[in-house]
């Protein structure tokens, strides 16, 4: 068994999955005594799989601090230990399921399960059964879509999140990874929807916006809009500051917020805007991001001089020798594409 090192973002989004199974599983039915034994078993698994992530999570992370230190458990036993963990949820899966081959909702988490340790075609597997049993769950749509979305082939990555976005129109997640997958594979896009290039950025842009809509304070989400303004030529400088603005507002500590400032000093140097971004790469004082800073700071000079000689600015011409990734604090999970729901 393929074992996942699972970080940070990793834990983010089976907090979101726990957060949809409480919206999703039964309400309980006034006077009831005796609760569906099936959905309490289904329970304790959900249960038994999270605290097995979690547990996972703080071996790797202990192993890491370890290893600082100079000291850490051998590669081959912490894999051993983890196989070892993740074997006991798997066989509990397979056990459930096998009283319970229709349970839609288990093969659904099972496939997440198996996802999430690289077992990818296994989970394929899982989620394309949990489908045909409820085919009016949008997770399993969602999920497919993702994998569709890194495996090919892309129509059907549009296929299913369109079916996912029909079956839940609400969730913010699913708009932004279709928004995700419109954006950076624009021929398919092209293709698949009979649309121009122009209007596939449109498209990517208003599904961003609307997941925004339902999700405001979504930092990743705030910056995958604002990052989409650079591949539009030429460049919509007020537009794309704009997003910057709003994704400096939402950053959840100084750390994104820093990074933010330089996204909008890298735009205004390149618009000309010379002296706001000179303020926004000053501002920026922690020290991730002194390459960075230093980069910014020789292209801005080299493009006043360029201006003072009588040369153009290059205005939405250009970004740059910097790529948007360079950009992207260390504790956001970016352009996210995993589903909130098991």
């Amino acid at each position: 068994m393929a074992v996942a090192v699972l970080g940070e973002s990793s834990s983010l989004t089976r907090a979101a999955q726990a957060k949809e199974r409480q919206k999703n599983s039964p309400a309980p039915v006034a006077g009831a005594t005796n609760p569906d034994p099936v959905d309490q078993e289904y329970e304790k698994l959900l249960e038994l799989d999270d605290a097995a992530q979690e547990e996972v999570d703080k071996w790797i992370r202990d192993a890491k601090a370890f290893e600082v230190k100079g000291s850490s458990l051998p590669e081959a036993m912490l894999k051993s230990k983890i196989e070892q963990r993740f074997g006991e949820v798997k066989k509990s899966y397979e056990t459930f399921l096998q009283l319970h081959p229709k349970h839609a909702k288990a093969r659904l988490a099972y496939g997440s399960f198996l996802n999430d340790i690289q077992d990818d075609g296994a989970a394929v597997t899982h989620w394309e059964k949990a489908r045909e049993l409820d085919p009016s769950n949008p997770a399993a749509w969602n999920n497919l879509a993702n994998h569709y979305g890194h495996r090919g082939p892309i129509k059907k990555a549009f296929e299913y999140y369109d079916k996912a976005i029909e079956l839940n129109p609400k969730e913010a997640v699913y708009l932004q990874n279709l928004a995700t997958t419109v954006y950076l594979f624009r021929d398919d896009a092209m293709g698949h929807y009979h649309i121009t290039e122009d209007q596939v950025f449109a498209k990517a842009l208003d599904l961003y916006r609307q997941a925004l809509k339902l999700d405001p304070k979504n930092f990743p989400l705030a910056t995958d809009l604002a990052q989409s303004y650079y591949g539009i030529k030429p460049l919509r400088t007020k537009e794309a500051l704009e997003a910057w603005e709003y994704a400096a507002k939402v950053a959840n500590d100084n750390i994104e917020r820093e990074g933010v400032y330089l996204h909008m000093a890298r735009v205004e140097l390149n618009s000309g805007m010379f002296d706001a971004a000179r303020q926004h790469i000053n501002i920026v004082t922690n020290q991730m991001y002194d390459v960075l800073k230093g980069r910014l700071t020789r292209n801005l000079a080299e493009k006043e001089s360029k201006a003072k000689k009588g040369d153009s600015p290059e205005a939405g011409n250009t970004l740059g020798t910097l790529s948007s990734d360079a950009f992207k604090p260390s504790t956001s999970g970016l352009g996210t594409r995993r589903d909130p729901a098991k």
